[in-house]
């Protein structure tokens, strides 16, 4: 009997070999940007509409608008209630959502390969003749609202939130979450639904994204037929330039009486989607804070055991949205672990990462890549984001390899072009009487306190 050594981890294996599907792109007589990929390992299809009418163009005041708009689109249409839209669904064994954000909104339908010319009529009704029934709205109105409120509630959204108004001037969208304010979403009834919806549901500037086992030809026949008069531009469009709400460190205690841990958020404005640096920049994120081995989780949870678990993140936008480390540590620990999280972002830029580093996060994103990609809805939204973003036909083509050639000095670059620990603004949600004293104390910036929610 072979005995097993378990005393060293296993090598990893060699990357094995994964194409991305080949992508038929073509434009509809409307403006529509088609993308067709035939994958026919199963007989299903994925299929998303995106159209540029997102919460990018939409100010404080109509916050949220999209999203609630999209949310409640299943509601009905001009032609068939909301019970007659579920029933036509179910009987094609097809699921049908929509959803908005920050760059647009998009409309989703799954369902059996033979089923699409259905399913994308279907589609098409829901969005060309949204009915937005007062009742329906009025119900997903109140499941918005419920959410909203259960975010203000929850420590850790309290935190998350505060800090976009932290690192963004409150006039720029980013400021805020996409989803809005309850103060945004209470005026909103179905009759500015249905005017946001006749607005900004048009073509131009969108994408019909189809994955599945179908022919890109007969796909591109049914979609002129199901799109057939839909035209124009939507009427509102994301206007604002991104700079940071100050470039000065800043630290904000916001006060929950009561709280035995701390929500902290370390962050700053950060990059958008389309730097040249993208890929450089995801491998360094993946070190400091991007994975279970990154240097943020050894230290806070490994080596000092503050924290179960660290992260850091960049959300990669049209324009630069945040850069952001989020933990929750205990009160008696809050002002040490914002001490090393700082102490790590400068080591990063100051010394930058090692080969080894670099060599095991480019092989991880390269590796874990067609693992994101076992579905048709996976590989939809995918697709979906060349759209959304402009990315060249070829982009997915060239990811891993794109990844695989990432440099330690290239990292180390876009590590020291992007994140600015100088400008670090501070956010913890917890017991300021507890942890205030200990973070003035880091020397870092003079303490606001801010009264919060007690703990319930």
């Amino acid at each position: 009997m072979t005995m097993v050594d378990r005393t060293t981890p296993p090598r990893g294996g060699p990357i094995r070999n994964f194409d991305f599907p080949e992508i038929d792109r073509r434009r509809l007589g409307n403006g529509l940007d088609l993308r067709v990929a035939r994958v026919s390992r199963l007989p299903v299809v994925s299929v998303r509409l995106f159209m540029r009418s997102g919460e990018s163009a939409l100010d404080a005041g109509r916050a949220g608008l999209a999203v609630l708009t999209a949310a409640a689109i299943d509601g009905g249409t001009r032609k068939r209630s909301g019970t007659e839209l579920a029933e036509a669904l179910e009987s094609i064994g097809a699921r049908f959502g929509a959803s908005a954000g920050w760059e647009g909104s998009t409309a989703h339908v799954y369902c059996l390969a033979d089923r699409l010319p259905e399913a994308l009529e279907l589609l098409a009704e829901a969005v060309l003749q949204p009915g937005f029934p007062d009742d329906e709205v009025a119900r997903a109105k109140e499941q918005h609202l419920a959410g909203l409120r259960q975010r203000e509630m929850d420590p850790g959204s309290l935190a998350s939130d505060t800090a976009l108004a932290r690192y963004f001037p409150s006039e720029i969208p980013y400021s805020r979450r996409d989803d809005g304010t309850p103060s945004s979403i209470e005026p909103i009834g179905a009759q500015q639904l249905r005017g946001y919806a006749e607005a900004n549901y048009r073509p131009e500037g969108g994408g019909l994204v189809v994955v599945g086992d179908v022919d890109a030809g007969e796909v591109a026949a049914l979609a002129e037929r199901c799109f057939a008069g839909w035209q124009g531009v939507p009427a509102s469009a994301a206007d604002f330039q991104v700079v940071p709400a100050t470039r000065e460190p800043t630290i904000l205690v916001v006060d929950r009486p009561g709280s035995v841990q701390s929500e902290v958020r370390v962050g700053h404005v950060g990059a958008d989607r389309l730097i040249p640096d993208y890929f450089a920049l995801s491998v360094a994120n993946l070190i400091l804070g991007g994975t279970f081995t990154s240097r943020l989780n050894l230290n806070l949870r490994e080596r000092h055991g503050f924290t179960y678990g660290v992260r850091s993140r960049f959300a990669f936008r049209a324009r630069p949205g945040p850069f952001q480390v989020s933990t929750a540590v205990g009160n008696d620990v809050t002002a040490p672990a914002v001490r090393e999280i700082l102490a790590e972002l400068e080591g990063l830029v100051e010394g930058g990462p090692t080969d080894q580093e670099v060599s095991a996060a480019r092989d991880f994103a390269a590796g874990v890549f067609g693992l994101q990609l076992e579905t048709v809805g996976q590989i939809a939204s995918r697709v979906a984001q060349l759209v959304v973003y402009g990315l060249h036909d070829a982009y997915y083509h060239e990811y891993r390899d794109r990844m695989r050639e990432v440099t330690t000095a290239a990292a180390h670059a876009a590590v020291r072009r992007h994140m600015r620990p100088a400008e670090a603004q501070i956010v913890v949600v917890g017991d300021a009487d507890s942890v205030a004293g200990a973070l003035q104390e880091l020397g870092v910036a003079t303490v606001e306190v801010e009264q919060g929610q007690p703990r319930g």
